[in-house]
């Protein structure tokens, strides 16, 4: 069965790719900006509904207006990605699994997204719409077969990555008789019910000093110099040190735990109730539980179409209900089941 996966991948551009995604980023964060106050202003002063329709009309007579023409100066295609992405995110708000959309801000993450009438790939190398040389990117493997839609970032910390959606066959794991549940803790990471320990290696712990040590030199510049904007550089490398870390060892926990078992249980925690216990907050989001919940999921997913996450009284929970209630030193909270018992890893 095939399935989309997204590849991603560091690259280095150079000093006129450098401008022109710049330039393109802040077209992107300009049309979402003015479209998301031409929504809100809308629904409050005169109780209108803006869709993506609307919304791409009013990004047309942008477009035409003279103190916008700087609009035409970057592919056509990243602008109304932006208009299709702030779609998503109202239909996230109105489904209540979101926020209401926040308008974006040139300090933080950039990004644009680019449909394949943007972009070329050829033997192995991706061309942005006008741009004259191919991305330098640093390929960690291959990809499985032609994108059909890149999306180009640049961090906090100043670096550009490129993410490659591509489809793929879902690979077919062997079945096993093991299973396993999961208790997630603070000393420990996880405690699997075969008595298996593995310590929390506390990342943010390693980095702190030299966290606090930028985090005070960024405290004694000048806001709008140019050592403001190196010292809050620094600190934005050493979060993304901390950052890349904790996913690297989250992703190699929860591809091994993937391979070995054919049932994993996990106990479902509310992470954000969680952390408003001001005597834990920060250690609970150090360890990072959402994220190694979240990656469980998808990699099991992946391997197993039929599978997803349940909620407890459906017969998925109940079984693997059933198979964290085998282990009776363990107490779970109500269990989501992310593998099916019966049902062959394909």
């Amino acid at each position: 069965m095939q399935t989309e996966r997204a590849y991603k991948y560091r690259f280095y551009p150079t000093p006129e790719q450098e401008i022109l995604l710049a330039r393109t980023f802040g077209c992107v964060r300009f049309v979402w900006n003015a479209v998301l106050r031409y929504r809100t202003d809308a629904f409050y002063e005169r109780q209108e509904k803006v869709g993506y329709t609307d919304a791409s009309a009013f990004l047309t007579q942008l477009k035409k207006q003279p103190d916008t023409a700087f609009l035409a100066e970057v592919s056509s295609v990243p602008l109304q990605q932006c208009l299709r992405h702030q779609q998503t995110a109202f239909k996230n708000f109105f489904a209540k699994r979101a926020r209401y959309p926040n308008f974006k801000s040139k300090k933080h993450r950039q990004s644009a997204t680019f449909a394949s009438s943007a972009f070329s790939y050829r033997d192995g190398q991706i061309t942005l719409a006008k741009c004259r040389e191919p991305l330098n990117i640093r390929w960690s493997r291959e990809l499985p077969s032609a994108p059909s839609t890149v999306t180009v970032s640049k961090d906090a910390a100043g670096r550009y990555f490129i993410s490659c959606l591509c489809k793929i066959d879902t690979e077919e794991l062997p079945i096993t008789p093991n299973m396993t549940g999961i208790d997630l803790g603070l000393k420990d990471l996880f405690v699997t019910s075969e008595g298996q320990r593995v310590n929390n290696p506390r990342h943010a712990a390693r980095y702190e000093r030299k966290l606090a040590r930028a985090q005070r030199q960024l405290s004694r510049k000048q806001k709008g110099s140019n050592n403001r904007a190196k010292a809050r550089l620094k600190v934005a490398r050493c979060h993304a040190k901390i950052a890349d870390t904790r996913l690297d060892h989250l992703h190699k926990l929860t591809r091994q735990i993937v391979n070995e078992n054919q049932v994993i249980a996990a106990e479902s925690l509310q992470v954000k109730n969680m952390v408003k216990n001001r005597h834990l907050s920060k250690a609970i989001s150090n360890v990072g539980w959402g994220s190694w919940c979240a990656s469980l999921t998808t990699k099991r997913l992946g391997q197993d179409a039929s599978s997803s996450r349940s909620t407890a009284g459906t017969p998925a929970a109940n079984a693997a209900m059933d198979a964290a209630m085998y282990w009776k030193r363990y107490r779970f909270m109500y269990v989501s089941g992310i593998a099916q018992a019966a049902a062959p890893r394909a």
